[in-house]
């Protein structure tokens, strides 16, 4: 899928969205206002999450007034007006009834929809959500006034920068995985500037829209995880006490980030709460041998040759990998870096003859992929990820699912031991192949 950013007139606002997916169910999808719409799908796990999200239907997003792509018109903000601006979305994207799937600050705006919009809303689904933002004697698990200020200056001070700190917070599985934290510190930046976000974490403190959640009379169905560090699990037991009819899925897992994790369960429940089914929406698989290559220290390799020499080595290496992918029937998948990530259909045998070929760092793994577009993803692409990071200049290291595959082949291996891959349950066995 290739998304493609609209605007929609909401009085004097643009509001950037975008319409995904096809078929005659709309599903809403308020991110919360840490967003930027085409950044959202930067990020391989977030990406996968949001095209599950639309195998049900069309799937609907858009950024905040004030932030991302929409206009920078923001005086204060309000929920009636984040609704109103929600309502334009849908009205440009022609949709007369949508359910609404929200996370995190997007709930306060999903609740209020439902009550005020029947019409317009079918189901509210609930993830890590809220109804209100502060401290009160009824609601005392929310943030007091002195500690919210406390943490808006700490945000404030590192907003935009590469925190492992926050991201242990937002997502305790993925911490240490640079990517992610690059691709959240990005995302900041891409949202709004440290001044814009002030002014919005500002408005926040106060907002509520617990009344409405009375007059909600739209199924409804309120997910968290209890074991979460950023929103307390008391949020989303009051949502859910306080709808009508409210279906509540605790869930297992210490990621807040709904992407993250086992996102899975996550779709899984949305899919049969919207079509009564589950599975229906699944992915496509398949078994393929994946190849990541990595040119060992790039960067110092650059200074020293210079620009130009630097520029004429990494062409003629770009041109070496893919005559070697065409010669074993390798398929490019794209190009990472000074490196490249690469498949093979179902046996490692052609991936292993492509790889002797290639004299520069490589990794890999046999198992079944997510074929995500063009892109693939799931965990066989995560280990064989992990697994180039340990070889060492000019190493093929493989996964000992591969060794498994072809042992007694034509090709010599070296044992390297047992080695955790990180983000991967359990120790792997890694060989070297000979060359």
């Amino acid at each position: 899928m290739a998304p493609v950013t609209r605007y929609a007139r909401s009085g004097e606002a643009a509001i950037a969205y975008q319409v995904v997916g096809e078929g005659g169910r709309d599903l809403l999808f308020l991110t919360g206002w840490i967003a930027q719409i085409e950044h959202l799908w930067e990020a391989p796990a977030n990406r996968r999450f949001l095209e599950r999200l639309a195998t049900f239907g069309r799937l609907i997003l858009f950024d905040s007034r004030g932030t991302g792509l929409s206009d920078r018109v923001l005086d204060s903000y309000t929920v009636e007006q984040e609704a109103q601006d929600a309502i334009a979305v849908l009205d440009a994207a022609g949709s007369e009834r949508a359910a609404v799937f929200t996370y995190a600050h997007g709930g306060l705006v999903g609740a209020y929809l439902a009550a005020e919009h029947p019409e317009r809303v079918g189901a509210l689904i609930m993830y890590a959500s809220m109804a209100r933002t502060a401290w009160a004697p009824d609601y005392s698990w929310a943030m007091r006034s002195e500690d919210r200020e406390e943490l808006l200056e700490r945000t404030i001070a590192t907003w935009g920068e590469a925190n492992t700190e926050a991201m242990a917070a937002w997502a305790p599985s993925m911490a240490e995985d640079r990517t992610l934290v690059d691709w959240f510190a990005r995302l900041q930046r891409l949202a709004a500037s440290p001044n814009e976000a002030r002014v919005i974490l500002d408005a926040m403190v106060d907002l509520d829209v617990r009344r409405a959640l009375p007059r909600i009379r739209v199924p409804t169905l309120v997910m968290h995880r209890p074991e979460e560090l950023v929103w307390d699990v008391r949020h989303s037991r009051y949502l859910a006490e306080h709808i009508p009819g409210a279906r509540y899925v605790e869930l297992e897992g210490s990621d807040s980030f709904p992407f993250v994790g086992d996102s899975d369960t996550i779709i899984e429940e949305v899919e049969e709460f919207l079509t009564g089914v589950r599975g229906g929406g699944e992915m496509v698989r398949a078994l393929l041998t994946v190849m990541f290559t990595d040119i060992v220290n790039a960067t110092a390799q650059a200074a020293g040759l210079g620009d130009r020499r630097w520029r004429d080595l990494l062409a003629r290496h770009d041109k070496d990998v893919r005559e070697e992918l065409a010669r074993f029937g390798g398929h490019e998948v794209k190009t990472v870096g000074d490196g490249f990530v690469a498949t093979f259909d179902g046996p490692p045998s052609h991936g292993l003859r492509c790889a002797l070929g290639i004299e520069v760092r490589e990794g890999m793994h046999t198992g079944e992929c997510e074929l995500i577009g063009e892109d693939v993803g799931g965990m066989a692409v995560h280990i064989a990820a992990r697994v180039s990071a340990l070889a060492g200049p000019g190493e093929v290291l493989v996964s000992g699912t591969v060794f498994g595959t072809v042992v007694g082949g034509p090709f010599s291996f070296t044992d390297r031991g047992f080695h955790e891959l990180r983000g991967v349950p359990g120790r792997w066995p890694l060989f070297a192949l000979g060359r």
